[in-house]
């Protein structure tokens, strides 16, 4: 696992320690952000921008918006094995100024409405067992932390089959492998 572009481009993350948690792959993190940058379907800036990165695991895709450019990446995980490597991985790369971590579980115990920024990606990457999607996307929808231009950013895998909020429009989808990475907002 490594940094694919922007300032510390190349430098490598440390994977997660068990089999538990799955990161996401070099190819579909790179797929995903020539949509991001290359895109005419939506129109969302990396600099300068604000990421939520949900399900975050070692942090790599939240990493990899930050080396691009990004103010700040908030990190939402809650399994411990998977918050030590990401804390490391944050502080290896000097960003703990840019960097904000959240050790709640989403569908437990986060309430979206206190965030109390908008953001203008948000990537979710649950674990694919996580049928709960949809309860995940209306939260997002009725705290409005997502940026009016922003874009949601979802990882699964390929035959899942998610009920989405008839709110939620999927701008773009791709299939890499077993995982398939739709692109959506609410508007």
């Amino acid at each position: 696992m490594r940094i694919i572009s922007g300032k510390y481009r190349g430098k490598k993350i440390l994977p997660p320690k068990d089999l538990t948690t799955r990161p996401l792959k070099d190819l579909a993190k790179e797929s995903i952000f020539n949509i991001i940058i290359h895109s005419n379907k939506f129109n969302v800036l990396l600099k300068n921008s604000n990421i939520l990165d949900l399900f975050s695991g070692v942090g790599s895709f939240g990493l990899e918006c930050l080396s691009r450019g990004s103010k700040k990446s908030t990190f939402v995980e809650n399994y411990k094995a998977a918050l030590t490597v990401l804390k490391k991985n944050i502080t290896n790369l000097n960003y703990q100024k840019e960097s904000l971590i959240i050790e709640k579980d989403i569908l437990k115990n986060l309430n979206f409405k206190d965030f109390k920024e908008k953001f203008n990606i948000i990537f979710a990457d649950p674990p694919y067992k996580e049928k709960n999607l949809d309860l995940i996307l209306l939260q997002i929808l009725n705290s409005e932390i997502l940026d009016d231009q922003g874009i949601m950013i979802i990882h699964r895998q390929k035959n899942d089959i998610d009920n989405f909020p008839k709110e939620f429009k999927i701008i773009e989808e791709k299939i890499y492998g077993i995982s398939r990475v739709i692109f959506g907002n609410f508007n």
